[in-house]
């Protein structure tokens, strides 16, 4: 990839970083709006170098160094919709507190089975 390049998708997802990338197009239904919301992140690196290794045996010209790279990314993860209704205006998260809850009792399980598991290997059959 060539500098000049990188350097214009740096430009194009700077230019896409604005409070607008974390907002969707507001949608109607009924006499419901809702505007859909995520988090947004990008992210950049870049690296170069330069330098010349030192010759492998005496008499040989250094071999000269050269280096670069670089890179874009970004993400977008859904948190939910802000709901707007002729009564109120209210948040409605995507997350699913249900599977959350799973996850952690099957985290608390592993634990125990781990410790009780441990404790007989160190205390004996």
């Amino acid at each position: 990839m060539s500098l000049n390049r990188l350097f214009d998708n740096i430009e194009a997802a700077r230019g896409a970083g604005n409070w607008q990338a974390a907002f969707g197009e507001p949608q109607t239904i009924g006499d419901r709006t809702l505007i859909p919301v995520a988090r947004v992140g990008y992210a950049f690196g870049m690296g170069f170098g330069s330098g010349e290794a030192p010759p492998e045996e005496e008499g040989e010209p250094a071999s000269a160094g050269e280096g670069g790279g670089g890179g874009v990314g970004s993400t977008a993860n859904p948190l939910g919709a802000i709901v707007v209704t002729p009564e109120e205006v209210y948040f409605e998260s995507t997350a699913e507190e249900g599977k959350i809850a799973i996850a952690g009792i099957l985290v608390g399980a592993l634990f125990i089975w781990q410790l009780f598991k441990t404790l007989r290997e160190i205390l004996g059959r």
